[in-house]
């Protein structure tokens, strides 16, 4: 740019007024800011026993085995890149290695995305715009809806891509070119949490570029400093490359991230999307209903409100590209809605302010107040309608009640503790069905780098060559230790099972060679979530070689 974009049009209109009023508004929005972190993280804090959920499991098992100095996808594959894995590395290695410690540092996260949710706001909107944006946040991002209890991706994409968001409007203001560079690190490191997140980097480079065109080209701006972005997006990738390449695994890394990942996106077509996947999450993720109801109207204030118009491209954007991360390959999982609670949250905000600012114009100030006590009683309505999950329910109630919903359970860590108290230094776990937590509770390395068996099952090109190499490995390996699941949750869609029937009868013949059944884990609730593979209820079956056999 020519010029320096005015402070004023990035800082929000948050006039600074002396008055005694205005400095008694600011403490309050500070002060109400505080207490609903605080009891957030409080809440948080109680259910800090909650078991880990499969996801989970394999951040978890995957952060442990780099703490160990084993990269990525040389013992346990996954189509996801590693940012997350190494994130739970890093805050294992803060608070331990256990769910607790897990549990506090996401905390840390979800707390820190919450403030840059409500700085986000406040840069934009001004200082109760950033207020009610960041409460918001702290509510939706919580919610059993959108399995706000789990330490998903999405959380630490929404921590790096705010951070990053947040720093380019600075580079802009300040116009100085290594800003733009650590902005652009933070949208590389946001798409190493998960592949989405590049979608928040292409809309701040668009947005930038958007904004150099409005105020005039300059060549050099446009070299220097959308070079130093570039490179800073480009960096954490480019270094993961050449990591596994220098550690022998860059053809698994290359092969499950791009070539399996490619397939794994194209095998859903809308209609099944829809009736397997949108129509059981869309109706929970987006409750309550009247806190995204404020936010359409906040996204949709440049129509009614003047003050909304100086940012309504960027918010407008913002909420686009959220709404498009959580689509990709049309999986509609809950915690992928996470992704978009900041925009929703932000136009909670604009809502609000808007409103107030509306009303001030009218020569209605009497009533500016109307908005915020509107926004109020919507907010503890609906934090009141989440008061009997998460006041009344001790954790194991909580994962109980998750659980009945196909979601979360407790039982595996009644396997890997059952395990564990057998287990001698070295001796390894080969699980048939998607459990990776029960290799991390346990402390023993998986038998196989197949963490998870829905690959296998699914009905694309590479499930044969799959099957017979995880067979392959658990042969080679001899495991000490066998988990065969008889949950449909744990293998992958039932309409898959047939073609798959060969596999399963190897699986379980293979558990049968050589091994005892020493241990049976019931999974409670069977029914509509739950059903077994071969009859009775589902449970996990423990198999153990004896120790005299060879190995």
């Amino acid at each position: 740019m020519t010029q320096a974009l005015s402070h004023d049009s990035f800082k929000g209109s948050d006039e600074r007024s002396g008055s005694r009023s205005d400095r008694f508004a600011r403490y309050a929005c500070y002060i109400v800011l505080v207490l609903v972190l605080a009891v957030f993280a409080a809440l948080r804090f109680r259910y800090r026993d909650l078991p880990l959920e499969r996801d989970e499991g394999e951040y978890a098992y995957m952060g442990q085995l780099m703490l160990q100095g084993i990269p990525p996808y040389q013992m346990a594959y996954t189509m996801k890149l590693p940012g997350t894995c190494a994130a739970y590395a890093v805050i294992m290695a803060v608070f331990g290695q256990t769910t607790v410690g897990i549990r506090l540092g996401i905390i840390v996260v979800i707390s820190l995305c919450a403030i840059l949710v409500f700085l986000l706001g406040k840069y934009l909107h001004g200082l109760l715009a950033g207020t009610v944006a960041g409460i918001t946040y702290s509510f939706l991002a919580i919610r059993p809806g959108v399995m706000g209890m789990g330490g998903h991706p999405t959380h630490f994409i929404v921590l790096t891509a705010l951070a990053g968001i947040l720093l380019l409007f600075r580079a802009m203001h300040r116009e100085r070119t290594v800003l733009f560079f650590v902005s652009g690190l933070m949208f590389g490191l946001a798409f190493l949490m998960k592949q989405p997140g590049i979608l928040f980097g292409l809309l701040a480079g668009s947005y930038w570029l958007w904004v150099e065109w409005k105020h005039g080209f300059l060549w050099r701006n446009l070299v220097f400093r959308g070079g130093a972005f570039a490179v800073g997006v480009a960096l954490p990738y480019g270094l993961l490359c050449l990591w596994l390449l220098h550690a022998g695994v860059f053809a698994n890394f290359r092969f499950w991230t791009w070539t399996y990942a490619l397939e794994y996106g194209s095998m859903l077509s809308l209609a099944d999307s829809w009736r397997f996947d949108l129509r059981f999450t869309l109706p929970w993720a987006v409750r309550p209903f009247v806190l995204w109801e404020i936010a359409l109207a906040g996204l949709a204030a440049p129509l009614w409100s003047r003050s909304a118009r100086l940012h309504g491209g960027f918010v407008t954007a913002f909420f686009t590209t959220s709404l498009l991360a959580v689509c990709p390959g049309l999986y509609f999982r809950p915690h992928y809605f996470i992704l978009l609670l900041p925009a929703v949250a932000v136009c909670a905000g604009i809502a609000v302010d808007c409103a107030q600012r509306e009303l001030h114009r009218l020569n209605l100030g009497r009533l500016a107040f109307i908005p915020l006590l509107c926004f109020a009683v919507a907010y503890l309505a609906s934090v009141r309608g989440q008061w009997r999950s998460y006041f009344h329910l001790n954790p194991a109630a909580l994962s109980r009640k998750i659980c009945a919903d196909g979601v979360i359970c407790g039982d595996h860590k009644l396997v890997a503790d059952f395990i564990k108290a057998r287990a001698a230094p070295g001796d390894q776990i080969g699980i048939f069905g998607s459990e990776p937590e029960i290799c991390f509770y346990a402390r023993l390395r998986c038998a196989s780098s197949y963490i998870y068996v829905y690959p296998l099952m699914e009905k694309q090109r590479f499930a044969g060559q799959m099957q017979n190499e995880m067979l392959g490995q658990l042969q080679r390996t001899a495991p000490r230790f066998l988990i065969y699941v008889d949950d449909e949750q744990s293998w992958g869609w039932s309409r898959n099972f047939a073609k798959n029937l060969p596999f399963l009868e190897q699986a379980w013949s293979f558990a049968h060679a050589g091994y005892d059944l020493v241990d049976q884990v019931p999974i409670p609730d069977p029914g509509s979530h739950t059903q077994p593979l071969r009859g009775g209820q589902p449970q996990f079956c423990v198999f153990e070689r004896p120790i005299h056999e060879p190995r």
